[in-house]
């Protein structure tokens, strides 16, 4: 579907997903199902608001995910 978005787990990137690569990974989704790239000043509220429930959706959802296998970082 959104081919420019990025798995934000490892292995597929070396470490966490930072806020901002959420955040850019929720934007191209809203941009993707809205078909808007940019959208008009009476829709920049609202998609600005799905942006921000997309972005902490994902955030929630990377930090209850377990993934086996990973190795295990030792500082």
């Amino acid at each position: 579907m959104c081919r420019s978005i990025k798995t934000l787990r490892p292995p597929a990137i070396p470490e966490e997903a930072t806020e901002e690569d959420i955040r850019a990974a929720a934007l191209q989704f809203v941009r993707k199902v809205s078909g808007f790239r940019a959208p008009a000043a009476h829709n920049q509220e609202v998609f600005d608001r799905a942006v921000d429930e997309i972005a902490a959706t994902t955030a929630r959802l990377m930090d209850g995910l377990e993934v086996r296998g990973a190795a295990v970082r030792t500082t």
